[in-house]
């Protein structure tokens, strides 16, 4: 069911405040490095007669204008604050999914110190809880409930930040109550954080690349990740987004088309236990899907022709998807 067009407009201006608020907390004038990575925005200031650069985020049309908006606002951070709470308010009000305290408390942790600002992404059914706002849609009824948090970032964006996580995680978690937890990985690098007691769980992840390493070091994050294949198609190019908790916490999400083609493969993926999560991979697929065909299926098309283009692999995997939801395959003829 579509959103009301006051509803969706409620959520873009919730995004804007924050995101604007966002830029505005890191000190310093904001100034384009040109790296061989490519082109990336900087906040510098002067701690005694030190310059220090502090990340911003990749250079886009919709930075620069950020930016220059950024330079002509005039709003205190309380009244962003009260603005924030009552579009939230209205928002949840609405009917749109909101995070419970323990994962928002979690999520803004992590904003708070740089998580999503260095290039941390959040994935998996978080994420998918977001698109509703996102493209003013109501997933009501396909909405899992979970408490797990799955963080995804690349290990070689270490490349182009010079900046790290501050305080440090293992610092914010401890206030949370969040610990290592043991893995597998021989070395004692552990990639995943509990709750003490039980409960939440906090997962850092990145994509498999020629290395074949199973667990990286994120360096801007100061945390360990467990690798993961497929998972640079996801999280390549993510789009910012509000978690609905409190006055709003700003993450970064995969784009939902690339996250629905992503469900198609990673569905075929499933071995063990696992296997119980096919299901719910293909009906948030065939979610995303539904709405995409519609409203953006200019992206969703380029979306599944990169997958598609990206090996025998990626599409067998697709192929024995659309073969178990030949309803997704109808949908997905459309804008082929």
């Amino acid at each position: 069911m579509h959103l009301p067009l006051s509803v969706h407009t409620a959520y873009q201006d919730l995004l804007e405040a924050h995101r604007m608020r966002d830029v505005r907390a890191i000190a310093g004038s904001p100034f384009l490095k040109e790296l061989p990575q490519g082109k990336y925005w900087y906040a510098r200031q002067r701690i005694g007669d030190k310059p220090v650069d502090r990340y911003i985020g990749p250079d886009s049309d919709d930075m620069r204008q950020l930016i220059a908006r950024l330079r002509e606002d005039i709003q205190d951070d309380k009244s962003l604050e009260r603005h924030s709470a009552l579009l939230v308010a209205q928002l949840r009000a609405a009917g749109l999914a909101a995070v419970d305290r323990q994962t928002g408390s979690i999520l803004s942790a992590m904003a708070r110190v740089g998580v999503f600002r260095l290039g941390g992404t959040l994935v998996g059914t978080h994420a998918f809880r977001l698109y509703g706002a996102e493209l003013g849609f109501s997933f009501s009824g396909t909405l899992a409930v979970t408490q797990d948090v799955d963080i995804a970032a690349f290990e070689n964006l270490k490349l182009a930040i010079d900046d790290q996580v501050d305080p440090s995680l293992a610092e914010t978690f401890k206030t949370l109550s969040l610990e290592p937890a043991p893995g597998l990985d021989p070395k004692g690098r552990s990639t995943r954080w509990r709750l003490k007691g039980g409960g939440a769980m906090v997962d850092f992840l990145a994509p498999r690349m020629q290395s074949k390493s199973e667990v990286v070091k994120l360096e801007p994050l100061n945390v360990y990740a467990q690798t993961l294949p497929f998972l640079n198609y996801l999280i390549a190019e993510p789009i910012p987004a509000v978690a609905l908790y409190r006055s709003g916490v700003l993450v970064q999400v995969p784009k939902p088309e690339r996250y629905a083609v992503h469900k198609l493969i990673v569905a075929q993926r499933r071995t063990g236990l696992g296997v119980t999560k096919i299901a719910k991979d293909l009906a948030q697929a065939e979610t995303l899907i539904r709405v995409l065909v519609e409203d953006r299926p200019q992206e969703l098309a380029i979306a599944y022709e990169i997958a598609l283009n990206n090996g025998a692999k990626w599409r067998e995997a697709i192929a024995s998807s659309l073969k178990q939801r030949p309803e997704i395959n109808r949908l997905l003829d459309e804008i082929s």
